[in-house]
């Protein structure tokens, strides 16, 4: 037994797809089920993937809620929120900081639906 994916939600497939791709996850597979595509992203770090989730006929706006954040673990905090800003523009959470208690260097934005993603480096 084991966590495998956890499945977003979206409401634009190419920007979702390409603000993941700037924090270094790649596309592993995907599929069409009923008209909703879905999509795998991963790395080779971990088995687990992020799944998204696109009904190109849906007009329902996106609710994020519940879902307090996504956490993608990167090799540099600082460099990986520039690029994201440079990159996406997407609305800051929370800039780099040290959570002391973890052990670990954060930043927090959204992603082009709301979800609030995490940027972890483990120091």
């Amino acid at each position: 037994m084991g966590l495998i994916h956890t499945a977003l939600v979206i409401s634009d497939l190419k920007a979702t797809r390409e603000f993941y791709t700037v924090l270094g996850l790649e596309q592993t597979s995907q599929f069409e089920l009923d008209g909703v595509q879905n999509v795998y992203l991963g790395s080779d770090d971990t088995d687990m993937e992020l799944q998204l989730k696109y009904d190109p006929t849906s007009t329902a706006q996106i609710e994020p809620s519940g879902i307090d954040h996504v956490a993608i673990e990167v090799e540099n905090v600082d460099q990986a929120f520039e690029e994201i800003l440079e990159a996406e523009n997407p609305d800051v959470v929370k800039a780099p900081l040290n959570i002391d208690a973890a052990d670990a260097r954060a930043a927090f934005v959204k992603d082009p639906d709301g979800y609030v993603v995490e940027l972890v480096e483990y120091i």
